[in-house]
């Protein structure tokens, strides 16, 4: 048997066990962290080790960006600076001008004055 193979089947195994005891210290910790803060201070229900499993599924699908951090926000803003720099200052109001249009705010006070 080859090393690599014997180590990835040592190392799949750990892989389910590490993410099992993840998942319940996760849940165990919302769970926890609801029940004593959320029902003494509003008023609000307890609830069980798998309402807060579900909860850290839905916390995770709307602000953790599925594991994909570096791949799109970061370099959006490298991205447009390398653009910006290869404008003219013309070409850079004229884009101002057009995105300002397309989300549909008012011209700035300095473009209004000049009218």
């Amino acid at each position: 048997m080859r090393p690599r193979l014997k180590k990835l089947i040592f190392l799949i195994p750990l892989a389910i066990l590490g993410l099992g005891i993840f998942v319940v210290v996760g849940g165990k910790i919302v769970m926890d962290l609801w029940n004593y803060l959320l029902p003494p201070l509003f008023g609000w229900h307890v609830i069980t080790f798998w309402q807060a499993l579900g909860f850290l599924v839905l916390c995770r699908v709307l602000f953790g960006g599925h594991g994909w951090r570096g791949y799109g926000r970061s370099n959006f803003r490298r991205r447009m600076q390398e653009r910006f720099g290869h404008m003219t200052p013309e070409e850079r109001d004229q884009f101002r001008q057009r995105m300002r249009e397309r989300c549909g705010f008012d011209p700035s006070p300095a473009e209004s004055k000049g009218q």
